[in-house]
């Protein structure tokens, strides 16, 4: 059975800065707090659930910058994962691994040889991760990933676990989800972010599920690393998701009957620092309907539904019918959402969206990087 580790859409990295009617200034910082839903009713019949703290600065989320400048200038290194996923790989039963993926060398032929060079890269920094994260992870094995299926259900990159990448496995003892996100939390996140609540908070609270799970990755680019701490939660499909039409409340999947924004952003306007995403994969065509609260006016721009109100909080859904149904749920001024403003349903005659009192038009395009095409991180499938 296929299971999902770590799936997190990126809305932005580093700041941009846009104007709009009224002289209003919006801005998006390096920290992003993402909620994310996964239905998968098409490939393994379950839910996820999760919570993705996120940074491309390294004082925001903490690791030594000798360490990442050294796993950035490696260019066959894919990204570092520390997680006590379950089986994270293949072969692995009731244990925590670091995983260090590398991309393949073309010039290595054959089995033993793809191996032998993976290990001589990832043991180069094994020892310096296990003293930084307080771990004592050993070596298990190389893993080469060949399953592409969900890359492909869900039109993204498979950077850590698409066809070609090839994982050094590292195990340790298994540990609880709850005191080894604390842990890692309290090490990585700077106090201004945990003392700022939000998202964090409600990490905090799923950490705290039999069924959770934890991984935190280093993903290296050309010129800085996103850093991601991420909480998730799998359940099996609940009836109440099956059949032609069925009724999702979104904040039911994180046990909370309203999400909060961080305090860490009310020094500025960055409303698309805090997103609640959901994509509901199924093996009929469906659409959404029966929306609670707001759905936002949009304009298509590359082919790609843009709000044109970021002031206003509610509903981006794109594709709102389909196989795939694909929605966020912006934030605006407000500070919260509560659940009967998430609520919707698929498969019903009626959308019954509001509209927005007033458009504005925006000036310069924003970058909004949709979810079916965003880059997804640390997929770990397996039969």
């Amino acid at each position: 059975m296929l299971k999902i580790i770590f799936i997190i859409a990126i809305i932005g990295i580093g700041s941009i800065s846009t104007n709009y009617a009224y002289s209003q200034e919006m801005s998006l910082a390096t920290f992003q707090e993402s909620a994310q839903i996964i239905i998968d009713k098409k490939i393994n019949q379950e839910s996820i659930a999760s919570i993705t703290l996120s940074s491309s600065n390294i004082q925001e989320i903490t690791i030594p910058m000798e360490l990442e400048e050294k796993i950035r200038e490696n260019k066959r290194i894919q990204a570092v994962v520390i997680t006590n996923q379950n089986n994270c790989v293949l072969g692995v039963y009731d244990q925590s691994c670091i995983i260090i993926n590398i991309e393949r060398n073309p010039e290595d032929k054959g089995i033993f040889a793809i191996q032998d060079s993976t290990r001589e890269i990832a043991d180069l920094y094994i020892d310096e991760i296990n003293q930084i994260f307080d771990t004592n992870a050993k070596f298990f094995q190389v893993y080469i990933h060949t399953n592409d299926e969900t890359n492909q259900a869900l039109d993204t990159s498979g950077i850590i676990s698409g066809n070609g990448i090839i994982s050094a496995v590292y195990t340790m003892p298994m540990e609880d989800t709850g005191s080894m996100y604390g842990k890692l939390s309290s090490m990585l996140l700077s106090k201004s972010i945990r003392d700022g609540g939000g998202f964090y908070d409600t990490a905090s609270i799923l950490s705290m599920n039999q069924n959770a799970k934890m991984s935190f990755s280093i993903t290296p680019t050309e010129s800085k690393s996103l850093l991601q701490l991420r909480i998730s939660v799998n359940n099996p499909i609940t009836s109440q998701m099956e059949g032609a039409t069925s009724k999702i409340s979104p904040l039911e999947f994180f046990n909370t009957e309203d999400l909060n924004r961080s305090n860490y952003f009310s020094s500025g306007n960055y409303p698309l620092n805090s997103i609640f995403q959901i994509i509901i994969l199924s093996n009929d065509e469906t659409n959404v309907s029966d929306v609670s609260g707001t759905i936002i006016p949009t304009q298509t721009i590359d082919g790609m539904q843009m709000p044109m109100e970021i002031t206003k909080k509610g509903w981006i859904f794109d594709p709102q019918k389909g196989e795939t149904i694909q929605g966020k749920y912006i934030f605006g001024e407000s500070e919260s959402i509560n659940e009967n403003e998430l609520k919707f349903s698929l498969g019903g005659n009626n959308l019954q969206s509001k509209e927005a009192d007033e458009s504005v038009a925006v000036v310069i395009i924003i970058t909004i990087v949709s979810i079916g095409t965003a880059i997804f991180y640390l997929k770990g499938y397996k039969k």
